[in-house]
């Protein structure tokens, strides 16, 4: 039988079968013996079979016993096994990161890497700007900035308050027969974001901590929520990016205001650092291209240098 995985809890996972029925299931251990370096070989949004085995004639519980290709998927270095990855969800046809201004500050440097990523593996991204209701004209004015930042080099991007709904009715327009990630920070608003857009959903929301300005873990689990005739799949809050299988000679491609001035770069093999002739630095240095955009893309140049996951970021 085969089905979509709608929600994993670690150990076990739902899977949504083609007749319509949710069956909770284990995974056989030889997924981790077949080449897929992952904390989690399985993930939401993944198509599988399920099988039933028995032995003696008696049934011992459904096990997935095979994943179908997947046609894309968001995956991060995982934080405590730096040669596994872990993977978010499979076969999105978009991404939402979740960000905020304040009450936590999302790093640049996070979005971009995030970015990076979704850029490598066909993955498009909507920025959503969350928490408008918090702002200082000084604050409003940082975020009009990034909104305008990123808007430029070709992101979609939504100011909203999920608090009280200011801006998410347009948001949900862009999620109608899709399905999207919702991923971001802990303590950016998904879960109340969620809330607003399912009310039926009451996911758990919790406190920003006062002395930190960070936010609370809330979602435990990846879980797919149906939305109309889409799906919304909702992730655990995530306080670093690493980048994980990206080639050093790849990375420019990745930043696509970088990857455009690389053509004219005097050499093709330029890493964008110090050669003479390098078109990015000059970029860089007319403001062609944000300086906050050339750091990160250097940062995830030190990760192929000293192959490590720096989880400041």
């Amino acid at each position: 039988m085969k089905g979509l995985v709608i929600k994993n809890t670690g150990s076990w996972y739902t899977v949504l079968t083609d007749d319509g029925s949710t069956v909770d299931c284990k995974i056989k251990g030889n997924f981790r013996i077949k080449g897929i370096r992952s904390t989690n070989p399985v993930a939401v949004g993944d198509r599988v079979v399920v099988s039933s085995p028995s032995t003696g004639g008696v049934q011992k519980g459904l096990w997935i016993t095979e994943i179908e290709d997947r046609r894309n998927y968001i995956i991060r270095k995982s934080i405590n096994l730096s040669k596994q990855s872990h993977i978010i969800a499979a076969n999105v046809d978009q991404a939402l990161l979740v960000v905020t201004v304040v009450k936590p500050e999302t790093s640049t440097t996070f979005i971009d890497r995030f970015l990076a990523s979704a850029e490598a593996y066909r993955v498009p991204v909507i920025l959503v700007f969350n928490k408008t209701d918090l702002l200082d004209d000084e604050e409003r004015h940082y975020q009009e900035m990034m909104m305008n930042l990123y808007e430029t080099i070709g992101y979609e991007c939504h100011a909203i308050s999920a608090l009280d709904g200011k801006g998410v009715d347009a948001l949900k327009e862009r999620l109608a027969g899709k399905i999207s990630l919702l991923s971001g920070n802990s303590g950016v608003g998904k879960s109340t974001l969620i809330n607003c857009i399912l009310p039926h959903a009451n996911l758990r929301t919790a406190e920003i901590s006062d002395a930190h300005h960070t936010g609370m873990h809330t979602t435990t689990f990846s879980e797919m929520i149906p939305l109309g005739d889409g799906w919304l799949i909702d992730t655990p809050g995530i306080k670093g990016f690493g980048t994980f299988d990206m080639e050093r000679e790849e990375l420019t491609s990745y930043f696509k205001e970088i990857f455009e001035f690389s053509k004219q770069c005097r050499f093709s093999d330029c890493s964008h650092t110090h050669e003479p002739g390098c078109a990015v630095l000059k970029a860089v240095e007319d403001h062609y291209i944000a300086q906050s955009r050339y750091q990160s893309y250097l940062s995830m140049l030190e990760d192929k240098d000293e192959n490590k996951y720096r989880e400041a970021f």
